[in-house]
């Protein structure tokens, strides 16, 4: 059996269909603009020593890190102790927001006593981190008499 010296290389419409391929995925990289990217600017803050009955407020930053508008869904927390938002709610690529944490420490009572964690879930459309964590954690100390 004889073979031919000939490579077969792919029709011209083969060809043309994947350049026309190429160049719609490039364009559609481009059209969409990259993606958001939550970061907090910090993840845990201790409280230290709190005596019970005693309100904290604090701010985190949000920033967003990526090259897309950063929305952010929902924001949640580990006990009705701790109330959050995020202001505002969405965060251009680049800029930052903040994360506003409130923690009463006597919400459950007099008898709530020691070392206590508390977390704050953000819910957002970075496609990598759809939900980061902050931590609360504080020592609840007896309140003055």
């Amino acid at each position: 059996m004889r073979m031919s010296g000939r490579l077969s290389l792919p029709g011209r419409g083969a060809t043309l269909g994947l350049a026309l391929l190429a160049a719609t995925t490039a364009l559609l990289s481009a059209c969409s603009g990259g993606e958001p990217d939550i970061r907090l600017e910090e993840e845990q803050l201790d409280l230290g020593p709190v005596q019970n009955g005693e309100v904290r407020s604090f701010e985190v930053g949000v920033v967003n890190q990526g090259s897309r508008d950063l929305v952010i869904e929902a924001v949640s927390t580990s006990c009705g102790c701790t109330s959050a938002r995020v202001i505002p709610t969405t965060i251009g690529p680049g800029e930052s927001g903040s994360l506003q944490v409130t923690f009463d420490s006597g919400a459950h009572g007099p008898e709530e006593l020691g070392p206590v964690l508390k977390q704050v879930f953000i819910a957002s459309n970075d496609p990598d981190s759809p939900e980061v964590e902050f931590r609360l954690i504080a020592d609840i100390l007896p309140a003055a008499p």
